[in-house]
């Protein structure tokens, strides 16, 4: 039997190709006042980055054991890798490394560093692995070596949603200036977001992003997803901006960012995450 690659809800991995490549996605929790709604199970307001009393929590430990259980005896004891949301992002992590315990060496959680489909390409990478034969070594170390091929960045249109989660520091010198900067932010190699670039208006902080994005990737190949709040518009843009800068882009999707991440980085955002192809 192969290995079973499971991930998160924050992978946005469509479900045909979570059903494609057998990847268990574990759900991520929105709660709106204290009513928990799970991410990819339950409807979750299109609005509700703008609401006032939301938080996010990450998958909870009970769900993960039950989950890689499940997966390692469909797997037929061959194993299973764990590929889920940085661990400077969300519990999760913490939470998966906690559950795995329960199954030895034959549960082996990667922390991909990375968010939304930066997620989902290590997942899918550890997956085309697998339905090679691949043992879990060898499945584990594909995840491993996706990793660093992978890239992030986005514009938010406000810092209230980022200030208000923690997820950037509010000491951080060039929050000072916050009311006149439209940051280009990016996830550092710990999977940390971190200030890329001060821009003024949002329509420079995209093209500095489509820039920073044409000069990574260069002449090399490369899958690039697009990730909004509602923005559809700017996405297309972007999109198509990237597409005739990297005429040699193997595929370009846009979609949203999902509930979990909207939250944190508000409405109006856009990212982008590249994958540099081996």
């Amino acid at each position: 039997m192969p290995v079973i690659v499971v991930t998160d809800s924050s992978s946005r991995l469509a479900p045909d190709d979570l059903k494609q490549n057998d990847i268990r996605q574990v759900p991520l929790h929105v709660l709106v006042d204290g009513v928990d709604l799970r991410d990819g199970v339950d409807p979750v307001p299109y609005d509700i980055h703008d609401h006032a009393h939301v938080t996010t929590a990450g998958a909870t430990p009970t769900e993960l054991v039950d989950t890689y259980r499940q997966a390692l005896h469909d797997s037929g004891g061959d194993g299973v890798v764990a590929v889920h949301i940085s661990a400077a992002l969300s519990s999760t992590v913490g939470s998966a490394v906690q559950a795995a315990r329960e199954f030895g060496p034959a549960v082996r959680v990667v922390n991909s560093r990375s968010a939304a489909m930066g997620v989902g390409f290590v997942a899918l990478a550890a997956a085309r692995a697998a339905a090679t034969g691949a043992d879990l070594d060898t499945v584990e170390a594909a995840a491993r070596a996706a990793m660093p091929r992978g890239h992030a960045f986005i514009v938010v249109h406000r810092l209230d949603n980022l200030r208000r989660s923690g997820r950037i520091g509010t000491t951080a010198s060039w929050l000072g200036t916050a009311l006149a900067l439209k940051p280009l932010l990016c996830l550092d190699v710990d999977g940390r977001l971190v200030l890329s670039q001060r821009i003024r208006t949002v329509s420079k902080a995209h093209a500095a992003m489509v820039d920073q994005i044409a000069e990574l990737i260069g002449d090399r190949r490369a899958a690039l997803t697009v990730h909004h709040v509602d923005n559809h518009d700017a996405a297309d843009q972007i999109g198509a901006a990237l597409t005739s800068r990297l005429p040699q882009v193997e595929s370009l999707t846009v979609t949203d960012m999902g509930p979990v991440l909207s939250i944190h980085v508000g409405g109006g955002a856009v990212g982008v995450v590249v994958q540099i192809s081996e």
